[in-house]
This record gives structure tokens, C-alpha cells and sequence, in this order.
């Protein structure tokens, strides 16, 4: 049993130590702090218990003292009953995070700790927006403080008018709601009015904006939390517009998308989304299992697998489960192979197959329209591997068109646990919600809230092919669009055309 202090970085989850990702994946328990990236909670498996111990901004002065303790007792509690323990704190722990406090409490009660190092947001804010901290001839020091204000040489308070006679470069840290005073206080130092100053909001991610001023326009500056700022000559020389572009710039910055893929399977699509700037939600709802015969039924058909005209395959687990059932793909010569789109046809390339049919519309509809009638006296058996869930649209049009189907069940797909409340409660405030099929479908219609009420979902639902758009539009979902295509691009292109300003959609602005 051991508690980990995990630096979350200062917002993109691609900053995030491996060590610190591996724990995160790992965890029994996650207590998060307030401001830590949605896109960073994202990496904590689904079974882990996550605990938000954030302290309220506007909470009374001196209850942070008290919110402290509790998080100490809470840290000692689940250090004694759970074998992995994660304290996910903004930045770097010992960085203003008083996560020294932390390991004195856990040392107290003799509970093993480790501290996890993270990227400080002191450091990688000014980066992403192309400030060097110091730089020769300009700045030779730097000095990191955090926005407190009141009476000179009070406990925890800085020295303002010292730190302004100081020189070098000053970045200050939950500085926003006290920028004002800060700036006050730095020219009544010696610091110019002129000074360039610079506020870095939600650093590293889609959402990232800069703001660059003077030290007497600081308190203008109307950005939001969480927010650096920097104060010297240095700002001045990382002035252009591709420095204050987002890291990530484009017509998703600032949305949040709900993925229901999970792992690998996601991995083309969260990438795609998140260069783009879109925070993504990982809302796994289902995973695949053997059939429920223990895979008799798939093996017997891999044995006859040359006694069929055709093999029909629409999904890359399908692919997976009944290419390791042939002892290579030589088993297939002689046999014609048909695969829904792109994605099984590159499961099949790497199978050592090349398919004989990937139709122009990647859909069961597009395959059966594009599926030739069967011949007279050829051999007419078509075997289909597919999921339990699968619709009949391939074995019903298959069978119009003359084809004998052999409908084999594959895998079963079957729900996972309830997400616990926090991830629902992001779900909801998402901008959009991606559908791959139709479990997928049934298993975000059947999710309630702890109180038993339905999940609403986002206002914009992207499904790939129509049967699973007919079935997100028979569950009662609004506002249903068809991907342009069954491919990670097809769900992106349709999003980026949904949220251009340049669409002219309802979600435009």
C-alpha cells in the first residue's frame, strides 16, 4: 500500500510523466485537485474511485486550512485500505501545491509515499506561449511567487516591493483574482508602468490564451483561471501571433468530446481530436468477450472457411478473432473477402490480406448495395463472423440478393459498470458525443445518474454509418449526424464541419 504525489502537469496530457500516466492507469483511488485537466482525469481507469478534493476559491479566508487537514486524513484513510493511491495535484506537488504538508501527514502515520515530479505551469505556460524565461542579456533570474496580497511581511505574503527591485522575471501563480494589487504594488517597488506583463490561461491545451500587456494594464486583462502571469522584458521578445496561437489552434478548440471507444481501438480518434484542440471525454460503455459458446462456432467455420464464396467482415474484432482462428491466409485462397471501410481493411492488410471489396460507402447498407447478386449454379455460401449485438442488415441483404449466410457469432459485447458521477457529470456538459455502434447506442441510452435519472447527452451526436444513427434516433438521442465516413477522419471531418465558424450550423459562433 502506497500513497503517490503525482504531478498532473500543467494541462495537456502528453506533458504528463509516463511514470505518472502508468500509476493513473493503475490507481485504486485518485484524489484530484479542482483545476486539474479534464483531459488528464481521462487517464484514470474507469474501476478507480476518484475523489475531487479541490478547495473552493470562494470559500471564507482560513477554511484552506481546515480543507487541508481533511485531505491529510483522507490521504492516511486510503493509504491503510488501498493498494495504490494517487494524489493528482496541478503542476509539480512541491510547487505551491503544499505537497509537503501532504507527506508530513502521510510520515506521521508511517504510510509509504512517493512523489511523482510534474511539469510546473511556472515554467511550461511561458513556453507555450514562446516567453523564455530568461534569456541572456535580457533576463538573467528568475523568481516564482504566488498572487497572495495583504499586509507587508504577513505569513505567506511576498514582498512585493522587494521582489520589484529584484529585477529579472517575476511569474506569479493564482495571481487573477489579485492582479490588480499585484501591479499596484510592483510599480510603487520600481517596477515601469511600461513593463511588458503577459496572462497565460489554461496553458498547453485547446483552450489555451494570451493575453500580452504592460504592468499597468494588468488589471484590465479579463481572463480566467487557471491563469500565469509574467511580469519582465521577456514577455516582449516572445511577441507574435504564432506564439499566441494555441498549441493546438483550429475549430475545436474549447470543445469537449465524448469518445465511447476505449484503448487502442480509441487511440486514432482521441489523437486526431486533441491535435484539433478538442478536450476528449474516454467514456468506455462496453467491452468485447468471447462468444458465448467459447468460440466453437467461429473455429468450425474457419475449418470450412474454403466451402464459402465469400467471407464478410465488419468490424476489426471480427477480423482479429477469425484470422487467429486460420493457421495463415493462405486458409483463404480461392475465397473472396468483403470488409465494411477502411479501418477492417487495414485489420485484414495486416492479417496478409488483401480484401476483394471495401464498398464506397462504408456501411452494411453501402456493402450490401455494392455486393454482387449471386450467380447461377455457383457456389453461393457466405459466412458472416460478426458480434452477438450486429444488426441483420448484412445477413438480411445478403440473403435478398441470393446469398446462403452463415451468421457466426464472434464476440459478444457487454456492458461495463456504471462511470462514477463526476465523469457522468462531464458528459452532460460536453459539446458532442461520438457513437461507433449500435451497443454502444443502448449502453449510453441505459446509463442513469446516481439518483436514477436518465444521462442527457451532449447536443451534437455523431454516429458512424446509418443503422447506428437509426438506433441513436430510435433511443430518443437529438441532434444525430451520420460521420462522414466509418473512419476516425470521417467522425473528425463531420465535427470540424459542425463547429467551423464557417459552417453556418446552430453551433456556430
Amino acid at each position: 500500500m502506497t500513497v503517490y504525489l503525482v504531478g498532473a502537469g500543467p494541462g495537456d496530457p502528453g506533458l504528463l510523466t509516463r511514470r505518472g500516466a502508468s500509476l493513473l492507469g493503475r490507481a485504486d483511488v485518485v484524489l484530484h485537485d479542482r483545476l486539474v485537466s479534464p483531459a488528464v482525469l481521462d487517464l484514470v481507469s474507469p474501476s478507480a474511485q476518484l475523489i475531487d478534493v479541490g478547495k473552493d476559491p470562494d470559500a471564507p479566508a482560513g477554511s484552506g486550512a481546515i480543507r487541508q487537514v481533511e485531505i491529510g486524513r483522507l490521504l492516511v484513510e486510503h493509504g491503510r485500505t488501498s493498494a495504490i493511491v494517487v494524489r493528482l495535484k496541478g503542476g509539480d506537488p512541491f510547487v505551491f501545491g503544499r505537497g509537503g504538508e501532504e507527506v508530513e501527514a502521510l510520515s506521521e502515520a508511517g504510510i509509504p509515499f512517493e512523489v511523482v515530479p510534474g511539469v510546473t505551469s511556472a515554467f511550461a505556460a511561458p513556453a507555450a506561449a514562446g516567453i523564455p524565461v530568461t534569456q541572456r542579456g535580457v533576463a538573467s533570474s528568475v523568481t516564482v511567487v504566488t498572487g497572495r496580497v495583504g499586509e507587508p511581511g504577513g505569513e505567506g505574503v511576498p514582498d512585493w516591493e522587494a521582489l520589484a527591485r529584484a529585477g529579472g522575471t517575476l511569474v506569479i501563480l493564482m495571481g487573477m483574482t489579485t492582479r490588480a494589487a499585484i501591479a499596484d504594488a510592483l510599480i510603487r517597488g520600481g517596477r515601469a508602468p511600461e513593463t511588458p506583463a503577459a496572462v497565460i490561461e489554461r496553458a498547453t491545451t485547446g483552450a489555451q490564451r494570451v493575453a500580452r500587456t504592460t504592468l499597468a494594464g494588468l488589471a484590465a486583462v479579463d481572463l480566467g483561471s487557471p491563469a500565469v502571469i509574467v511580469v519582465g522584458p521577456v514577455v516582449a521578445l516572445g511577441a507574435s501571433p504564432s506564439a499566441d496561437a494555441a498549441p493546438r489552434p483550429d475549430v475545436l478548440a474549447g470543445r469537449s468530446v465524448v469518445v465511447t471507444r476505449s484503448g487502442p481501438r480509441a487511440g486514432g480518434l482521441v489523437g486526431a481530436l486533441e491535435r484539433l484542440g478538442a478536450t476528449v471525454i474516454e467514456l468506455p460503455l462496453a467491452r468485447q468477450v468471447d462468444a458465448a459458446d467459447g468460440g466453437a462456432a467461429l473455429r468450425a467455420a474457419a475449418a470450412t472457411v474454403r466451402d464459402n464464396a465469400w467471407v464478410v467482415l465488419t468490424s476489426r474484432n471480427a477480423v482479429d478473432r477469425f484470422m487467429a482462428e486460420l493457421p495463415d491466409a493462405r486458409a483463404l485462397a480461392g475465397v473472396l473477402v468483403a470488409a465494411v471501410g477502411p479501418s477492417t481493411a487495414d485489420a485484414l492488410r495486416m492479417a496478409g490480406v488483401e480484401p476483394d471489396l471495401v464498398p464506397g460507402e462504408h456501411s452494411a447498407r453501402g456493402l450490401v448495395e455494392h455486393f454482387p447478386v449471386a450467380g447461377t449454379g455457383e457456389p453461393r455460401r457466405v459466412v458472416f463472423p460478426c458480434a452477438d449485438l450486429a444488426p441483420d442488415t448484412i445477413t438480411d441483404g445478403l440473403a435478398q440478393k441470393g446469398w446462403d449466410v452463415a451468421r457466426v457469432e464472434a464476440y459478444r459485447t457487454v456492458a461495463l459498470s456504471a462511470p462514477e458521477s463526476a465523469v457522468l457529470a462531464r458528459v452532460v456538459r460536453a459539446d458532442a458525443l461520438v457513437l461507433t455502434a449500435t451497443s454502444s447506442v443502448l449502453a449510453f441510452a441505459a446509463l442513469v445518474t446516481p439518483d436514477g435519472t436518465a444521462v442527457s447527452p451532449p447536443p451534437h451526436v455523431v454516429c458512424i454509418g446509418p443503422t447506428t444513427a437509426a438506433a441513436a434516433r430510435a433511443a430518443g438521442l437529438p441532434g444525430v449526424h451520420e460521420a462522414w465516413g466509418a473512419s476516425a477522419e470521417g467522425i473528425v471531418a463531420e465535427l470540424v464541419d459542425h463547429f467551423s465558424p464557417d459552417s453556418g450550423g446552430a453551433e456556430a459562433s
